[in-house]
């Protein structure tokens, strides 16, 4: 990983620990700790946190030299999959990261963090990530080229998953076809060999 994200995602978990924010990891740097390592450009997050609190989040984040977008000082909330987030970035040695940190308010997010699990993203570098079962599924939502290797390395890497527990929430979700599909193409792959 490099530097600037490295840094990034030391303060970012300083932040959240600093206010008792439970957090985890999502996206690309858990796939690095549950997968196959692979370069990432950008930190995902989940916390617990209260939207009454996020002005207090930003103004930490601000003093740390990171930058709030003018929309979200606002009060404007952003989704994907359903799910909230809020942006943050900044230039690091040139270099430009961008943070989105996704609110648990759903009770999928809250039993994701719940589930959360303490593993290394980088040498030195131990955070709380999604589990491995919870990544699938989130890959699944978002269901790009990307996510589908993600979850094809995660299983080769994990090996026997909680696959009922996958199945339940990709169904709430409402993406159980694209978790069959990776499962199937897995265990395809698995006979294969």
């Amino acid at each position: 990983m490099n530097a600037s994200l490295n840094r990034a995602v030391r303060d970012f978990v300083q932040l959240f620990k600093s206010r008792n924010l439970p957090y985890a990891i999502l996206g690309g740097l858990a796939a690095r700790a549950h997968g196959i390592p692979r370069p990432t450009w950008d930190v995902d997050f989940t916390i617990g946190v209260d939207r009454s609190r996020l002005p207090e989040v930003f103004d930490a984040a601000e003093q740390l030299g990171y930058v709030v977008p003018a929309a979200y000082r606002a009060g404007w909330v952003d989704a994907v999959g359903g799910m909230p987030f809020v942006k943050f970035g900044v230039a690091i040695s040139d270099r430009s990261v961008d943070i989105d940190v996704f609110l648990a308010e759903s009770s999928y997010l809250q039993t994701v963090l719940s589930r959360r699990q303490h593993a290394e993203v980088d040498e030195n570098l131990n955070v709380d990530v999604v589990s491995p079962e919870d990544l699938i599924v989130l890959k699944s939502l978002s269901a790009r080229p990307r996510d589908a290797i993600d979850i094809q390395d995660v299983l080769f890497m994990q090996g026997e998953l909680d696959r009922d527990y996958m199945r339940h929430w990709a169904e709430k979700l409402g993406v159980l076809p694209n978790l069959e599909e990776s499962l199937t193409k897995f265990d395809q792959s698995s006979d294969a060999e």
